[in-house]
């Protein structure tokens, strides 16, 4: 029986990431590849991780490296390589940077693992995808792109804090882009199937959704530089979902036309992923404030794809 295979491109902070979650959870096989000069340190990061097997009782096979050709037979590639966003660069600066990177990424993903699922994790997240999956060539269901997993995991864990529960309790959606185009969903979010408006008042429940929109803000005040840990977990809940065909429901940035009017875009919508990457999105009712927040952050989206068309080429 074949063994899963996941590859994970880009060896920095979440990509590392990315792979411990992987080979912990013993998804499958696990490549880590990286550019060129970075080879050899990514060699060592697979390695250093591949040691853990006998301690965290996993037998994933791991390697690390920077040819594209290991990525053969990949169920699932998760792209985290790009650029952050420099002090004094511009978004179309930034965009500029990360199309040129994720686009060649994907052209040879697309070479070397035709038949996988790309989840993108690059910034800015909806621009990536789309231009992921114009440089793979690889049909819509077979991008996604992940950023509302990680936001998600923040507004559960704030109304955890909240409310000193387990967040195991918490069930909840959001939609839209990442950060501040967030679309929290209060009618739709339940601690133990219990309305989490009932528990918590307006007034905290709103700076929860604000503090959930500015998270990645607040961790690189502290830090200094972007969440990875967060982001990693997202993605391989993701990863996992696609490679044992779970069809769970997450809240992802995946291809809409006419769902929800959108018109040919990656946008956050919740959707089921399976074997077959995005099997469905799925169309909830919202009322005329969530609409006009939705349609708001789907209108970002448009502007940031075609700042991205004028570089994909």
């Amino acid at each position: 029986m074949k063994r899963p295979k996941v590859t994970v491109v880009g060896a920095g902070n979440v990509g590392a990431s990315c792979a411990f979650w992987l080979a912990v959870k013993e998804i499958g096989d696990i490549v880590l590849i990286d550019i060129p000069e970075f080879s050899d340190r990514t060699k060592g990061k697979a390695l250093d991780l591949a040691q853990c097997g006998p301690v965290a009782r996993f037998d994933s096979r791991i390697i690390g490296g920077s040819d594209y050709g290991d990525a053969a037979g990949s169920d699932v590639v998760i792209i985290t390589a790009g650029l952050p966003r420099k002090p004094g660069m511009s978004r179309d600066d930034l965009i500029e940077t990360n199309v040129k990177i994720v686009g060649s990424v994907a052209e040879q993903v697309g070479k070397a693992a035709p038949d996988s699922v790309l989840i993108i994790v690059s910034n800015p997240l909806d621009a990536m995808v789309y231009t992921a999956w114009k440089k793979s060539g690889f049909p819509t269901q077979r991008v996604v792109g992940q950023a509302g997993c990680l936001d998600i995991a923040r507004y559960r864990t704030f109304i955890a804090m909240e409310l000193d529960c387990s967040v195991e309790d918490i069930s909840a959606l959001l939609m839209g882009g990442h950060g501040d185009d967030m679309v929290p969903l209060p009618r739709y979010t339940s601690v133990a199937g219990i309305p989490v408006t009932q528990l918590i008042p307006p007034d905290r429940l709103s700076a929860i959704i604000e503090r959930a929109k500015m998270g990645g803000g607040e961790l690189v005040k502290l830090m200094g530089t972007s969440a990875y840990y967060a982001p990693a977990a997202g993605s391989v809940d993701m990863a996992e979902a696609i490679v044992r065909d779970k069809r769970r429901i997450f809240p992802c940035a995946a291809y809409c036309d006419k769902e929800y009017g959108v018109g040919g875009y990656f946008v956050g919508v919740p959707c089921m992923l399976g074997a077959n990457g995005v099997e469905k999105v799925i169309e909830v009712d919202l009322n005329g404030d969530e609409r006009a927040l939705f349609d708001t952050s789907v209108s970002h989206v448009r502007e940031l794809v075609e700042v991205a068309g004028k570089f994909i080429g």
